[in-house]
């Protein structure tokens, strides 16, 4: 009874970046209802200047959903994942924010496991991870998921940060924690989410896993490439000297 109470008074603002997604921020933002009926949430959509329409089919979900429900808070242009979850937060009103990818390869299905975790263990964060019993990847060759599995066991053995999985970006955060990690962080694109949970786990907040399985995006092409991966070895070395 207590936990369905703090649950009626918690507010989850779920912020999700884009740039070209038109054909999947319908299917997302869909999902996302389907699967928070009974819970008080906004969907903040940060859209890099997309010149694809997917925009207008925010502006159209607006009708259907309502404008207090899917607030667009549009940039320019591509200006970068770490600042455009700064730029959703400033508009968050709930006391929780959740941060996932418009992709489809976050399923919405994940949201209520994370919101029930957080209430059986009063985390400060809760993160999704594909390297835990229960979690996996779908849709990537094998190459992929050694390079992805790579990373991780390279950034575990260097920076023991106490999570499975530091290079995804399907999470839960009590807002001031957020705030107060991503005020920190110095690090771009891919490297970004691996800075902000060694540093959550440096500051020593509580955090939690709940397993998922990643599924390679539906529509559209991969944002990942070699120069990711470049960025991401050099991200390493700078959390080793740094925390």
């Amino acid at each position: 009874m207590d936990g369905q109470h703090k649950k009626e008074k918690n507010k989850y603002s779920i912020i999700v970046p884009t740039y070209n997604e038109r054909l999947n921020i319908g299917l997302i933002v869909y999902l996302i209802f389907k699967h928070l009926q009974d819970v008080d949430f906004e969907i903040i959509v940060v859209d890099d200047g997309s010149p694809d329409g997917t925009q207008d089919i925010v502006k159209q979900l607006q009708q259907v959903y309502g404008e207090d429900r899917i607030l667009l808070r549009p940039r320019p242009r591509k200006l970068g994942l770490g600042t455009a979850y700064i730029h959703g937060m400033k508009h968050a009103t709930g006391n929780f924010v959740v941060i996932m990818d418009a992709d489809l390869s976050h399923h919405p299905k994940y949201l209520p496991s994370f919101i029930r975790k957080q209430l059986e263990t009063g985390a400060d964060i809760v993160t999704g991870t594909r390297y835990v019993k229960g979690g996996g990847v779908h849709g990537w060759n094998l190459m992929r998921k050694l390079t992805s599995r790579g990373a991780n066991v390279l950034a575990q053995t260097l920076l023991w940060p106490g999570v499975s999985d530091l290079t995804g970006s399907f999470r839960l955060y009590r807002k001031p924690v957020l705030e107060d990690i991503i005020s920190c962080c110095v690090s771009k694109g891919y490297v970004f989410q691996m800075e902000m949970i060694v540093r959550a786990s440096r500051k020593g907040y509580h955090i939690e896993e709940v397993p998922i399985t990643f599924v390679d995006r539906v529509f559209g092409s991969s944002k990942l490439g070699g120069s990711e991966i470049v960025e991401y070895l050099k991200g390493l070395a700078y959390l080793l000297v740094t925390t």
